[in-house]
């Protein structure tokens, strides 16, 4: 069951929430306990920037079950402007617009629906910018 999970990720999902650290200023996506880079244990809460440019990707052709429908599609790595990381699907382009650098924006979209209920997983996607 994936309701639960959404349910935790909420604030990070549906706000674009990070931690960033007090002592050295690396940003963390989701947010951490102790950062890797100085060990300190304080953070503050952030709004992610919904700019970035494409790190990575790749293009999922043999999928999860839950997203069989969906296939293929392009997933990637997302650097965002003011730090911190996500991995997301990139749409509304064709794979071959795909590129390392691309900028991108992050949308709030539907993810995947749950079930015979229908229960809706909402999330963050990349367009092109």
């Amino acid at each position: 069951m994936i309701a639960p999970r959404i349910r935790r990720g909420m604030p990070q999902r549906y706000r674009y929430e990070a931690g960033k650290c007090k002592k050295c200023g690396k940003v963390f996506f989701p947010p951490r306990l102790i950062c890797s880079a100085c060990q300190s244990r304080e953070f503050e809460t952030i709004r992610l920037n919904r700019l970035g440019k494409v790190l990575t990707y790749t293009i999922i052709r043999v999928p999860p079950s839950q997203f069989k429908d969906e296939a293929p599609y392009a997933m990637g790595v997302v650097e965002l402007e003011g730090g911190g990381r996500i991995t997301a699907q990139i749409v509304d382009c064709d794979f071959d617009d795909v590129n390392i650098g691309m900028p991108v924006k992050i949308e709030f979209r539907r993810i995947q629906a749950e079930g015979e209920s229908g229960v809706i997983g909402y999330g963050y996607k990349c367009v092109p910018a």
